[in-house]
């Protein structure tokens, strides 16, 4: 077993929870986004155990996150907001230096790299203009809205993978986000599992998916990666603080998250 991946999972886990950030960019920035898919799309193939000895210590460590920040993360965002945001804000700028490194861009980029890098920022920019609202926790469980959790779950997963675009964000479109959330934090193990069926089959769906244009065009999908992440930052800013206090402790916890995401990167990617 990996175990060292236990810590990886907690960090993806932790960021999880957060709608704008996706686990797949904290992949990236752990050096185990292409480990990540490989091992999901493999895990019925004959080197599964293999494949089990990574998933299992990052699924323990991402589990353990979930439960053990979905009130923390809550918490934040609902008594400084804006603070948060900016630190989760330099934690996905400090992602794009290794993208491109990853994808070689200064050797391997040509003029129809870059135009697939203004498609995928044009796409998650997007979703940002939608202005998705998380709705209310469905208090009344029937069959449709188990149907809904487990769709919106498989949905939700289907992009969690996919660097910059976050699963979260989609479950707010969904108007689940809340109901999850709140499942989480109340030991809600129906909904929970429920849900998490459908989060595991969209892993196992999209990581075949990523799996096959990564070995065949993988300069390609690195430059949409890239330009999806960076059209996550449109979502994940908060707006222009005001009062001198706000803009200095936001300043200062943007600085954080970019110094995090760029120490994070280097020890992994050394």
């Amino acid at each position: 077993m990996e175990w060292k991946n236990v810590y990886r999972g907690l960090i993806m886990g932790s960021v999880e929870v957060v709608p704008g950030i996706s686990g797949g960019t904290i992949a990236v920035l752990l050096g185990i986004y292409e480990q990540l898919i490989a091992s999901i799309s493999g895990f019925f193939s004959k080197d599964w155990k293999k494949h089990l000895s990574f998933l299992v210590p990052l699924g323990i460590g991402m589990v353990t996150a979930i439960f053990l920040f979905a009130r923390v993360i809550d918490w934040l965002f609902t008594h400084f907001p804006m603070q948060t945001q900016f630190f989760f804000l330099g934690l996905v700028i400090g992602v794009i230096p290794f993208l491109y490194q990853k994808a070689e861009g200064k050797t391997k980029f040509q003029a129809k790299h870059y135009i697939l890098l203004v498609i995928g920022f044009v796409i998650v920019s997007g979703l940002g203009i939608l202005n998705p609202n998380e709705g209310q926790v469905i208090e009344d469980i029937s069959t449709s809205t188990y149907i809904l959790l487990f769709v919106a779950g498989f949905i939700g997963s289907s992009v969690m993978i996919v660097p910059g675009i976050s699963g979260s964000m989609i479950m707010m479109l969904l108007g689940v986000y809340p109901t999850i959330m709140g499942a989480i934090s109340n030991f809600q193990f129906s909904i929970i599992i429920v849900a998490g069926a459908g989060i595991a089959i969209g892993f196992i769906t999209m990581s075949k998916i990523i799996t096959y244009f990564l070995r065949n065009y993988f300069t390609s999908t690195y430059a949409v990666i890239i330009g999806l992440v960076i059209g996550a930052i449109t979502i994940v800013f908060p707006g222009i603080p005001t009062g001198a206090g706000n803009i200095i402790v936001s300043v200062l916890l943007f600085i954080g998250g970019l110094i995090a995401a760029l120490a994070l990167g280097r020890l992994e990617y050394r």
